[in-house]
């Protein structure tokens, strides 16, 4: 495999290509944006590249691996003698993927309005197929559709892909990938992402593979050189999900997990619902979303190898099911939660994945604390 970075301008007009960098970290993860470091060395020319607002684009073997802003475009360090690293220095870049662009925004309940004339009621769209919502969303949030100001440059939406089922969204205040992410499991387990092109960054909704039977990784196979696997009791297997306080009368929904309770035992958990009834389903879609965050987390972390007949990227991706044959024999069937690439031009490359339920995460448990409290502050300004 070969990599290259170029540095490209909002407008994705190619600034350079930095020829000497020293190591690549660069995660994909099921939507979710993607995060990234590099190192390189920190030449006049190249630091003149790595400006704000400029953006980070990773090829591998001649197709783009992730593409996005730089939140950190310049962590410099440089000294003379043992003081610190020689000159010209090194700089770090931290980036992440064009996903992030729409993870800045939150659902206003009537986009198409000026901020000062927000009613008080939420966006709500019922009975209409989850990929029209996600992208009905997007666009009237920061995409073509939305207000000028609100517009993300260069951005489009993709061609449909005619993929998931019928399901409702109730949102008010929230943050938009959030949302976006609650229709998307409700309507089929959906995927979404963004692809850069030659002048438009593209938003587009699809729908993951089961390749349990060609993407496979043993020991055997040749293309699994180490992994982690751990199994764990669900932290919910009974969603209570409740209705606005000022509904009359108040809506109660209990939307159970009857198979991973009888299993382990029962886990109630107390759910604050988007909505005020569960007329249009939005109630059960809170349970669900709660019951899939908490259920059996598997977490499978291996460290594989492409191979002439499996690679990522080309042969399974993000949200995809594959295999993995345990040194025990065990045969674990998950999604693909994350890809992690890590690379140096002298040792080459690494190819991490990570598999599981939607909690399956290597994220410290205050980022994942952080996440909850935001999303519940979202639908608590939705009251």
């Amino acid at each position: 495999m070969t990599i290259q970075l170029l540095v490209t301008d909002e407008n994705l007009q190619v600034q350079g290509d930095p020829p000497e960098w020293t190591s690549l970290d660069a995660t994909l993860r099921f939507n979710e944006p993607g995060t990234g470091t590099v190192e390189m060395a920190a030449h006049p020319y190249v630091m003149a590249q790595l400006q704000p607002g400029r953006r980070l684009v990773v090829i591998r073997d001649q197709a783009v691996w992730m593409a996005g802003p730089m939140e950190v475009p310049q962590d410099w360090s440089w000294g003379v003698g043992n003081q610190g690293e020689a000159p010209p220095g090194v700089v770090t870049v931290n980036f992440t993927d064009d996903l992030a662009l729409p993870a800045g925004y939150i659902t206003w309940p009537a986009p198409a309005s000026a901020w000062s004339a927000q009613p008080n009621t939420a966006r709500t769209i019922t009975a209409t197929n989850a990929e029209t919502i996600i992208r009905t969303l997007i666009n009237e949030n920061c995409g073509p559709g939305a207000l000028a100001a609100r517009r993300i440059p260069n951005f489009a939406l993709a061609a449909a892909a005619g993929v998931g089922t019928t399901t409702s969204v109730n949102t008010r205040f929230e943050g938009l990938l959030a949302t976006c992410r609650r229709v998307a499991l409700d309507g089929g387990g959906l995927g979404f992402r963004t692809r850069q092109t030659t002048s438009q960054i593209l938003f587009e909704v699809y729908a993951p593979v089961d390749r349990t039977a060609t993407a496979r990784f043993s020991e055997g196979l040749g293309n699994l050189r180490a992994v982690s696997y751990k199994q764990s009791a669900p932290t919910v297997t009974h969603a209570l999900v409740t209705g606005s306080e000022n509904a009359t009368p108040r809506a109660y929904v209990e939307v159970a997990n009857t198979t991973a309770a009888a299993t382990w035992w029962r886990v109630e958990q107390l759910v604050n619902g988007t909505a005020d009834n569960n007329n249009n389903g939005e109630l059960g879609q809170d349970g669900r979303e709660a019951l899939a965050n908490g259920a059996q987390p598997v977490e499978l972390a291996t460290v594989t190898v492409d191979t002439e007949d499996l690679q990522a990227g080309r042969d399974y991706g993000l949200g995809d099911k594959v295999t993995v044959v345990l040194p025990t024999g065990i045969e674990v069937a998950e999604l693909v939660r994350s890809i992690h690439l890590q690379a140096t031009p002298d040792s080459g490359e690494y190819v991490t994945t990570l598999l599981g339920s939607p909690e399956a995460t290597t994220d410290p448990q205050v980022v994942r604390l952080l996440r909850v409290l935001g999303r519940r502050l979202g639908r608590l300004e939705a009251r």
